[in-house]
């Protein structure tokens, strides 16, 4: 007999099988004997009180054989011989995961990616860290596996309509990824073992027939009426095309200028500034776990919070426990901090993005108009933030309790940013409007969580990459865009995508809707 079961123990015993064979037996009834394993469906954790729980749901095997639950099993055709084939213009988690869907469509994807291989791309973000030299084409936000491989590897969305998340983690399974990712609430793979699992994908694709092209940048296309027929590269190379996946990500700046000269339609869209905030991970784990010191079987303590100041929405963004602030920016002359996670999430600093909504409305402020105000307007706070900061990526920066008050600090403490910060004035950093927003949100957020306006903490400016500014509209059903037929934007760079598993998704469903336009 198989059945389901809720149940919650605490930390300790929940990390035991053990433990949780003789929590099953009490909770049901059943002898210990009679109950011959289980298998995790569902792991979360529950810290509001100061009893600490964790809930599983269980599916339990009694008086008949345990079975483990396989992961879901996938099949790849060869695509080799195929004369269908769809181009796929960046290998980020949007473009990858659309590659290998039309793999199991038996379709040739042919992937070109600007930035250079999972592994190769390591050396330019040591440059970026050691030496605040930035290449513009590899760097954390271009290259293999695109912004996410060296940037956490969260795999939590609240994208549940857009696609099959169980699907999307399977497949992160398949290809390496640590089967608890399936049933824990906020699952997690780490930016230490996302190139590996990156590499896996690569090697499969490669092994059906699929192509690869790094360091090939999209400079130009050709159309003739409404179809897109030649894409251009910067090496000089041309490929036709019969459907193109456009997943350039969310910092594709060239890709959006190129699709406003060529008069494609493009929009403006909202997105979110603000900073990194960083606190002693000791501390969020006292304040989150309402103790002195975390217990071994708790994880490093993460925290969410959100508050209206004067009807706009500012919120945490990307909350990386136990984690460090990099440096994403794409081009010098600019400063953008962004935060990732190990695995064990074991660093002793705690850091997220708090972030403030930037409307329409805030840019006509600015004076900036047109499909790119958005874009332009990101920018030119990136380029105050290099301004202000050091040079060779130093970061300007103020102590939380300082920010708050207006006041320069006369110094900033320990901070996992390893290209530097420096103590700067963040009102010549960041606008009135999301200045003054976060000022009255941190107050309101030590209400919520004790201590957390602390001159402990440091504000590092600035976390401006949240989403992308620009949105590349496409037909609803046929997800092409309106004035090309074959060009199928894709992911976070076409503002359709937040997030991992969210642009995964993406990318499965619009190779879908290539497959089925060739």
């Amino acid at each position: 007999m198989q059945k389901n079961l809720q149940i919650r123990l605490l930390p300790h015993e929940a990390a035991s099988d053990h433990e949780i064979l003789l929590a099953i037996s009490r909770e049901t009834g059943i002898s210990r004997e009679r109950i011959k394993g289980f298998n995790k469906l569902k792991q979360s954790l529950d810290a509001r009180s100061r009893t600490i729980w964790v809930n599983l749901t269980l599916i339990i095997y009694v008086d008949e054989p345990f079975l483990q639950i396989d992961p879901v099993s996938f099949q790849f055709r060869d695509v080799s011989g195929t004369s269908k084939k769809v181009v796929i213009v960046g290998a980020g988690p949007a473009g990858l995961f659309a590659a290998l869907r039309l793999i199991e469509l038996g379709i040739q994807p042919i992937i070109i990616e600007r930035g250079k291989e999972v592994r190769a791309r390591r050396r330019d973000l040591a440059a970026m860290n050691k030496e605040g030299i930035v290449n513009p084409d590899s760097n954390y936000c271009f290259g293999e596996g695109g912004a996410g491989t060296y940037s956490d590897g969260k795999l939590y969305t609240r994208s549940n309509k857009r696609g099959d998340i169980n699907r999307i983690l399977n497949l992160f399974v398949h290809f390496g990824a640590d089967r608890n990712i399936l049933y824990q609430a906020h699952p997690h793979i780490g930016t230490n073992k996302l190139p590996t699992i990156i590499s896996a994908m690569r090697s499969l694709i490669l092994e059906r027939g699929g192509q690869y092209h790094f360091e090939k940048k999209l400079v130009d296309f050709n159309h003739h009426g409404n179809h897109l027929n030649e894409l251009i590269c910067g090496d000089g190379d041309t490929l036709s095309a019969k459907a193109l996946i456009l997943a350039t990500g969310h910092s594709a700046r060239d890709v959006f200028e190129l699709l406003d000269r060529k008069k494609i339609l493009i929009e403006s869209k909202p997105f979110a500034l603000g900073v990194r905030v960083e606190h002693p991970q000791s501390f969020i784990d006292a304040a989150q776990y309402h103790c002195v010191a975390r217990g071994e079987f708790l994880p490093p303590a993460s925290y969410s919070l959100v508050d209206q100041v004067e009807q706009r929405g500012v919120f945490s963004f990307c909350m990386c426990p136990g984690g460090i602030i990099a440096p994403a920016a794409t081009q010098a002359g600019e400063i953008v901090v962004n935060g990732w996670s190990p695995s064990k999430r074991n660093n002793p600093f705690a850091n997220s993005g708090m972030v403030v909504s930037v409307e329409e409305m805030d840019l006509k402020g600015f004076k900036m108009h047109g499909a790119l105000a958005a874009m332009r307007f990101q920018q030119s706070i990136e380029q105050r933030a290099f301004n202000q900061g050091g040079g060779k990526l130093v970061a300007p920066a103020q102590r939380l309790e300082d920010f708050v008050k207006n006041k320069i600090s006369a110094s900033l403490p320990d901070c996992s940013y390893l290209p530097g910060i420096q103590s700067a004035d963040l009102r010549e950093v960041l606008p009135p409007f999301v200045h003054q927003a976060l000022q009255k949100a941190f107050r309101s957020f030590d209400k919520k969580m004790r201590g957390y306006l602390s001159n402990d903490a440091v504000v590092v400016a600035t976390e401006s990459r949240t989403s992308s500014p620009v949105r590349i509209p496409r037909q609803e059903k046929s997800l092409h865009h309106p004035q090309l037929k074959n060009l199928f934007p894709c992911g976070e760079g076409a503002g359709y995508a937040g997030g991992i598993i969210s642009a995964a998704m993406d990318g499965q469903k619009i190779a879908e809707a290539a497959a089925a336009a060739i």
